[in-house]
């Protein structure tokens, strides 16, 4: 196609997840709510971990940082759909659209490393309790912060600068909720072979690398766990990491779908379900699931609310 036939692009419309008046309203009542659970959610485990001096650990300070980037991941999409759909509009400007892209990027890679370093950090806990504290310094989980930081903005500004790099024709039309890489990719009448090049490549193996680190650090976990003697000392160790294997399993399985497919096989009638999943269901569900068989969390947010209402009888 000749340059001159391009059009300058300066906005995208979002087509959501339904055209339909009515199926709209019932979208925004449902992510209105998925949004202020996963924000209370997340937020209480920061305020508990924070308040509570017995939490000041390593697996507390990632697990709060994990709660930080989900907050932070579901608050750059969602509250843009619902302002969409409540002012009955659809569209978003290229450099919010762009600024998205960033976000999403830069936070799902911080939910990849976050979930392998509490992977680690479990590993370190049931193989190699007696060296603890040396091997989870406050000096190593504060280069294990830094470090994800640097490298999941290294990641998503490499992405940013690709797409801003390519020309769009005339239709900026997606059916999707939020401005994401594949979609515009297909937009596009650039050729955009080192876009998905660098997805396949760099991207596999951001995803890939945390992924095998997960995985070697649970093989040792179980070999480690089946030779306790005791079936009560198998279930306390098997408990502390069931709610992070269910993240792990939910987090990768949606992404690896979405990101790491063929190009031919992306549709948004298959794309759109398992970004829900990942970008609002994951962030919402993942204070319930370290909650619920946590009793130091249970406990931390007990104190935490008593402490609330005491202030609000003042």
């Amino acid at each position: 196609m000749e340059r001159g036939n391009h059009t300058s692009v300066s906005e995208f419309i979002l087509l959501g997840l339904s055209s339909q008046l009515e199926r709209q309203e019932l979208i925004f009542g449902l992510f209105f709510v998925m949004y202020l659970v996963a924000a209370a959610g997340n937020l209480l485990i920061i305020l508990a971990v924070g308040s509570d001096s017995h939490l000041h650990t390593p697996m507390y300070f990632f697990l709060s940082n994990l709660s930080l980037v989900d907050f932070c991941f579901i608050s750059a999409t969602v509250p843009k759909m619902l302002m969409n759909i409540q002012m009955q509009i659809q569209s978003i400007s290229y450099g919010g659209c762009l600024a998205q892209i960033y976000f999403c990027i830069l936070l799902a890679n911080m939910d990849n490393f976050l979930l392998t370093a509490m992977a680690y950090d479990r590993y370190v806990a049931i193989c190699h309790p007696l060296h603890y504290s040396i091997m989870m310094s406050l000096q190593i989980c504060a280069l294990m912060l830094g470090s994800s930081w640097l490298i999941a903005n290294f990641h998503s500004l490499l992405h940013t600068l690709l797409m801003a790099r390519l020309e769009f024709c005339a239709s900026n039309v997606t059916p999707y909720f939020f401005c994401d890489l594949i979609p515009l990719l297909q937009l596009s009448c650039s050729n955009t072979q080192l876009n998905q090049l660098m997805i396949l490549l760099v991207g596999g193996l951001i995803i890939l690398i945390p992924f095998l680190g997960i995985l070697v650090s649970y093989i040792h976990i179980v070999s480690a766990v089946l030779k306790v003697p005791s079936a009560q000392g198998k279930q306390k160790a098997f408990s502390t990491c069931g709610s992070h294997l269910t993240v792990v399993i939910l987090f990768y399985g949606t992404i690896t779908g979405v990101y790491l497919s063929p190009s031919s096989s992306h549709s948004a009638e298959k794309d759109s379900p398992a970004s829900v999943m990942y970008m609002v269901v994951t962030p919402m569900l993942n204070p319930f699931m370290y909650c619920l068989r946590n009793k130091d969390i249970k406990g931390a947010l007990r104190k935490l609310l008593s402490l609330k209402a005491l202030f609000c009888r003042l």
